[in-house]
């Protein structure tokens, strides 16, 4: 595992700036929830933020790093796990992938119908060369995904992801950015935003509710 994973000890600025970020996010998720609910859609007991048939996000197009390009639909007969972030995160982004590593370990065979996907937002830095070598570190099924200013301007968008340059001594930068994680199910269908620090159980628990269900037409 590369040695930018192991700095999250040591983050606790970061984790402070990402703070107001997080309240940007749960707001946005929280007024998704009066949004009208698709009726085809099985009721699940999950245990993060319910989003069923809300309008945010949709397909995209970015690159993996093996330098293919993805879509959200290339997925489609998975339960996709999509987070925000950025290889030189000191806390939030690896606390997150290990929560899902683990996660991955406890599902066992059933794993197999999980896609995680692990969006930069720091394409500057994080080059194809960087994904490839963090992002399957965690896990090996786990798919990095960059792109150009434009197309990550337009995904950030669409998902309601807050993401910008903090200057730090020395000329360096940190990224602010919104830290939740959104679950779809195997159709492509927003289901659930989980909240940073919610925890692995959370996602073991709802990720098993997604999985029970093979389609939800």
């Amino acid at each position: 595992m590369l040695p930018v994973v192991n700095r999250f000890k040591t983050g606790l600025l970061g984790r402070r700036r990402v703070v107001l970020k997080l309240s940007v996010v749960a707001l946005a998720a929280s007024l998704l929830l009066g949004c009208e609910r698709a009726p085809e859609a099985p009721k699940l007991a999950f245990q993060a933020t319910d989003v069923t048939g809300s309008t945010i996000g949709g397909d995209f197009q970015l690159t993996d790093h093996h330098g293919q390009p993805r879509r959200l639909s290339d997925y489609r007969g998975k339960i996709v796990v999509m987070f925000f972030g950025y290889t030189h995160c000191p806390d939030v982004c690896p606390t997150t992938m290990i929560e899902l590593k683990k996660v991955m370990t406890k599902l066992g065979a059933a794993a197999k119908d999980i896609q995680v996907l692990f969006v930069t937002v720091d394409p500057e830095r994080d080059t194809p060369e960087v994904l490839k070598q963090y992002v399957p570190a965690f896990h090996s099924s786990f798919i990095g995904l960059y792109g150009t200013p434009a197309q990550l301007t337009e995904v950030t968008r669409a998902f309601k992801i807050v993401a910008q340059k903090s200057p730090t001594e020395g000329g360096g930068y940190t990224m602010d950015h919104s830290a939740g994680t959104y679950l779809f199910d195997r159709e492509g269908n927003i289901r659930v935003f989980v909240n940073y620090g919610a925890g692995a159980a959370v996602f073991e628990n709802d990720l098993r509710q997604l999985l029970k269900v093979n389609s939800v037409r």
